[in-house]
């Protein structure tokens, strides 16, 4: 098994996911961006990761990597690759998937719950997640639900949380990944980001005694599990066009 994950700032890394990859023995690769290391050959790869940032897609100007990491994402996509994406990695394969990335009415950070849908229910991927289960977030932007793609999760203030596309692919906006020492790594480099709102909580709830790391590491894990299982199905996707027309 070959996985490789883009990275996008130094402080944003694989959390619970490298707990998950490293007994397994899997060869294990990444592009960082922010070191601007190389893509690799698509063909190479079974499964790509993308993990989060605190840049949106639409900041190109400023990050002129995501309209290369846009593209290849599609490659993947097309190639049949299992992938996942998270939190701006979702964002990222919602906007190649052609729907639109764009400002949430409510920035969400801190632990508030998910809603699994009807389709999540009925989800292969999902299945065995509870009917709501309080993950983390940490985000302001929201995407919308690409065409045939199956919404799995909601939220109170986000709509779509999380989506599921041609069996392989998941987007979910939110963090199962994260362990404490993320959320101390975030809220040392993105404090700024807590400003008053609805949804946003503050340093000493997010890093509670009782926040429910074990707990959301736990569902990751499932849900690496289930996805591991969808490799050697994939099957070439046909698509159209380009996707994503903004890239």
């Amino acid at each position: 098994m070959r996985i490789h994950y883009f990275q996008h700032v130094p402080f944003e890394g694989l959390g619970s996911i490298e707990k998950w990859i490293a007994p397994k023995g899997y060869v294990r690769t990444a592009t960082r961006f922010y070191a601007d290391d190389t893509l690799p050959d698509v063909e190479k790869l079974d499964w790509l990761i993308v993990m989060g940032g605190p840049m949106s897609t639409y900041n190109a100007n400023d990050c002129p990597w995501l309209k290369k990491e846009e593209r290849f994402i599609e490659k993947a996509i097309v190639a049949g690759k299992t992938i996942l994406g998270i939190c701006l990695g979702a964002q990222l394969i919602a906007e190649v998937l052609g729907a639109r990335v764009y400002p949430n009415s409510y920035k969400e950070i801190g632990w508030f719950p998910v809603t699994l849908t009807q389709e999540g229910k009925s989800s292969p991927l999902f299945d065995s997640f509870p009917k709501a289960l309080t993950v983390f977030h940490w985000h302001g932007d929201t995407f919308d639900l690409p065409q045939e793609a199956v919404r799995v999760a909601e939220s109170e203030a986000c709509l779509n949380q999380a989506f599921v596309y041609a069996d392989r692919v998941v987007g979910l906006q939110f963090h199962l990944d994260f362990t404490k020492h993320s959320v101390e790594q975030l809220l040392l480099e993105c404090g700024a980001d807590l400003e008053k709102g609805p949804y946003v909580q503050g340093p000493e709830e997010m890093l509670a005694p009782k926040a429910p790391f074990g707990k959301v590491n736990e569902k990751m894990e499932e849900l690496l599990d289930r996805l591991e299982r969808t490799l050697g199905q994939a099957n070439p996707i046909v698509r159209s066009g380009t996707a994503g027309q903004s890239t």
